[in-house]
């Protein structure tokens, strides 16, 4: 990836600082109160990412194509709990998959022959980065319903 193109692209961790930033921000000012079916649905989104995403020892230790799985594993959690609910917590889901997005262009396997769709190999760097995002979301979600 070029300068330009790092420069352009805001880091994933940071869009996902942003978020929950806001959603603390919209608690605090009384905006959003978790009702009972949201905050269960934080807590099992919660557990589904922590169930996708590991420690950063554990996901290190995979090969890339490992790693790809786990981070689109994430983005199946988020998305499945994004169609059970509505409101503000349908609106941080859909940020939070958002945030994710680059994952969705990502391949781990080389291209022999022939177009890929699009998809690019990430670096190990972009691996982390998501990786550590999936676990600021999982920390968000636990913070926002323990409150």
């Amino acid at each position: 990836m070029d300068l330009i193109s790092r420069v352009i692209r805001m880091d994933m961790r940071r869009i996902v600082a942003v978020l929950v930033e806001e959603a603390e921000q919209q608690m605090a000012d009384g905006l959003w109160e978790l009702a009972a079916d949201d905050r269960a649905l934080a807590l099992e989104t919660e557990a589904g990412l922590r169930n996708a995403v590991g420690p950063l020892e554990v996901q290190e230790a995979l090969p890339r194509i490992g790693r790809l799985e786990h981070l689109r594993e994430s983005l199946a959690v988020l998305a499945i709990s994004l169609a059970r609910t509505h409101g503000r917590m349908a609106w941080f889901l859909s940020g939070a998959i958002n945030a994710l997005e680059p994952v969705l262009r990502w391949r781990a396997l080389p291209a022999d022959q022939g177009g890929t769709f699009g998809t690019v190999l990430a670096s190990a760097e972009e691996y982390t980065e998501a990786e550590e995002a999936v676990r600021q979301l999982q920390d968000a979600l636990a913070r926002l319903t323990a409150g």
